[in-house]
């Protein structure tokens, strides 16, 4: 058709998009040594373990990695540093910002389909069947929500939903029938029942 979060692409009447996987960077934690780390695992806290978190959150924020860096500009906050602490509530607050910007606002039917396929897209296929199960209850007869959470499920290896929700797709829309026998997301399932038939029904009078 997460950890960073991204804002779903404008609108599009296109139904279907290469997929493309974005790699997600694994966070890396300044370590901490001596009397720091020492403290650390007991629960206390020190200038140089306070610094330390700070410099592991920033280099978090200028990797867009906004709620780990949130995070750990948190337990910089708590520091006896009160400057760094200041610094790093001010940063915590920035990334809340950040974050909320990041999280799509999705109210109609076409909100929550268009996000299912950026999703769909990312590879993050149980996201993309919520989201386009939201799209379909509030719009239960539009083919191509039909048809893409068929794809979602059919990938997920729900092959009897998925069945039903293609089915509907081209009962609805009976042009999504050969969009399904194009569609390399479905290539795998196209000779096997019940999808065969679903795709082929002129090959039952042969």
């Amino acid at each position: 058709m997460a950890e960073k979060k991204k804002t779903p692409p404008p609108k599009t009447n296109e139904k279907h998009h290469e997929r493309r996987m974005f790699p997600v960077p694994t966070p890396k934690f300044a370590k901490l040594s001596g009397q720091a780390e020492s403290e650390g695992a007991s629960g206390g806290w020190t200038a140089q373990r306070q610094l330390a978190a700070f410099e592991g959150a920033s280099k978090l924020f200028q990797a867009r990695s906004f709620a780990e860096a949130k995070a750990l500009f948190e337990q910089a906050a708590r520091g006896p540093e009160r400057d760094v602490a200041h610094r790093a509530q001010l940063h915590v607050e920035m990334c809340a910002r950040r974050l909320e910007r990041s999280s799509p606002k999705l109210e109609s039917a076409e909100d929550y389909y268009n996000y299912g396929v950026a999703l769909f897209n990312t590879g993050k296929v149980a996201e993309a069947r919520e989201n386009l199960g939201k799209a379909l209850a509030m719009s239960p007869n539009a083919d191509h929500i039909h048809y893409a959470l068929a794809l979602a499920q059919a990938l997920s290896g729900d092959l009897d939903r998925a069945y039903e929700n293609l089915k509907r797709a081209i009962e609805i829309e009976p042009r999504n029938r050969i969009i399904a026998r194009q569609d390399a997301d479905l290539a795998p399932l196209a000779g096997r029942p019940p999808f065969d038939g679903l795709l082929y029904p002129e090959k039952k009078n042969w």
